[in-house]
């Protein structure tokens, strides 16, 4: 079988009610060179034998008893997804307008007039089987096209959300010289959603936004950052512009995880009661920062910075149960609460 001819290897299944038809059709495609014929006289056959055998086309029969061509044809269309429904090439004796039409409308791709003619039937078998071909190899030319564009545009979209990550742990390490806040915010964050039966992919996605939550501390003086004592006024405010810095960092990406990270930069300090930086109370703040901010006030309280010791975790859990209502949003506290269990053990830091 030569490699030019592909169409040779094509499956094909006839139905005809008549035995010698089908006998004939089986020499003509075997002196041709098909070898992948199977054949059936029972209509009824068809749906499973499609199914079962897959055939890249169909000879069909219009006229045949208990269930002729055109049921056969409706039968299939009903059952089959349109991409994967394999042509049909009707036989009949009738080559009436009405019933080519009607043989059209039901999904036949071209006619072969009884009685049959030897290379009329081989070059519309041929030419039917050549576009069958051409339109699978166009359809799986796309996939892989679109399989490219997406494996593509994730790969950007990881080494753009790389570089943020490596921001926020380059402002993290500045006043947590083991760099890990940013993971454990973003773990904690993300089991929170998960337990507030967020969906799988924004559970994920939350989990990567909010380890980007303090990246505009890049844009705060280490004078201010570092200060081993109370901040004066004045310098809080210098602080506060943290949130500000790292949602202008973030805009304007087409990314969903970093336009959920600029959300969370933006909102991870306001308070239920309203007290917050920007002064946004209960659901107007956006519950992913909400839920950011549970995990983030927790990981701060019981880890030590150049400001502050360690807080012990009951310290901190009594802590985060006294602010609800005030500072955390009332659901994501208790979903906090639940799942506190679960966090890994905080490491006391000499």
């Amino acid at each position: 079988m030569s490699s030019e001819e592909p169409h040779l290897q094509a499956r094909i299944l006839i139905v005809d009610d008549e035995k010698p038809n089908v006998l004939l059709l089986e020499r003509i495609l075997a002196e041709a060179g098909y070898v992948d014929a199977v054949s059936t006289t029972e209509p009824e056959q068809v749906r499973d034998l499609v199914e079962g055998f897959r055939p890249d086309l169909i000879i069909l029969d219009l006229h045949m008893p208990r269930m002729d061509g055109f049921a056969v044809m409706e039968q299939l269309k009903a059952s089959l997804d349109p991409a994967s429904h394999p042509p049909v090439l009707v036989l009949t004796a009738d080559v009436t307008r009405e019933v080519k039409h009607r043989a059209l409308v039901a999904g036949a791709q071209d006619f072969l007039t009884k009685p049959l003619d030897m290379e009329e039937v081989l070059l519309r078998i041929r030419n039917i089987l050549n576009i069958r071909f051409l339109e699978q190899a166009l359809r799986e030319e796309k996939t892989g096209l679109e399989d490219r564009v997406l494996e593509r545009t994730k790969d950007l979209e990881e080494a753009q959300t790389e570089t943020f990550e490596r921001l926020a742990l380059a402002a993290e390490f500045r006043d947590d010289d083991t760099g890990e806040h940013t993971r454990r915010v973003g773990s904690s964050a993300a089991m929170i959603a998960s337990e507030l039966e967020l969906p799988a992919d924004e559970v994920d996605m939350l989990r990567r936004a909010a380890a980007l939550h303090d990246v505009g501390k890049i844009g705060i003086p280490d004078q201010i950052l570092l200060a081993p004592r109370s901040l004066t006024v004045e310098e809080f405010e210098v602080v506060k512009t943290h949130t500000e810095i790292g949602a202008r960092l973030l805009s304007g990406s087409r990314s969903p995880t970093l336009q959920m990270a600029e959300v969370v930069a933006w909102s991870h300090h306001e308070r239920w009661d309203g007290t917050g930086y920007a002064s946004k109370s209960g659901t107007d703040i956006p519950l992913v920062g909400r839920i950011t901010t549970v995990a983030d006030v927790f990981d701060a309280l019981t880890h030590k910075r150049p400001y502050k010791a360690a807080w012990p975790v009951e310290q901190a859990l009594t802590e985060i149960r006294e602010q609800r209502g005030k500072q955390f949003d009332p659901d994501a506290t208790d979903a906090f609460l639940r799942i506190a269990d679960q966090l890994p053990p905080v490491v006391t830091e000499e």
